[in-house]
């Protein structure tokens, strides 16, 4: 910000005199051009508007949202530290993602996307509780079987 300051300040300063107007307006027009570009491409990333923090906590809290009891919540986080540790690039062999899941489609999805495709997984391999997935028995079975 210092730089396009410094930059419209110039121009400023040298505001063109009525006698030879002509020879300053092109250097006037360059320093607003340049300055509207540099306004542009500093407020203008779009990409950065659509990006996640994928930190452990953020992905944490956004698995918390998706049930309603914390005891549930307690055995997904259980379920998945078990698993993955968290670390959504997790592979082990022919599994993949935060639950270790074998499709391959889960190298291309967000973390957010295979948390719901996870929470999915669990909810039809072992049902539903209050309409949402049943991770406790999901960790039982986890801890029996080694797998679930």
């Amino acid at each position: 910000m210092l730089i396009f300051s410094g930059v419209v300040g110039s121009c400023l300063s040298i505001w063109p005199k009525a006698k030879n107007a002509s020879r300053f307006s092109g250097w006037l027009a360059r320093c607003w051009l340049f300055g509207g570009v540099l306004c542009l491409a500093t407020f203008w990333n779009l990409e950065s508007a659509k990006s996640f923090d994928n930190s452990v906590m953020n992905l944490k809290l956004y698995a918390y949202n998706k049930f309603k009891t914390w005891d549930q919540f307690s055995c997904y986080n259980y379920l998945i530290f078990k698993e993955s540790s968290w670390n959504y690039k997790a592979r082990n062999n022919s599994h993949f993602g935060l639950g270790q899941m074998k499709n391959r489609i889960v190298l291309k999805l967000t973390p957010r996307e295979q948390i719901d495709l996870h929470l999915k997984y669990v909810g039809h391999r072992y049902g539903y509780v209050n309409n949402e997935p049943n991770a406790c028995l999901a960790a039982e079975h986890f801890d029996k079987k080694g797998w679930h």
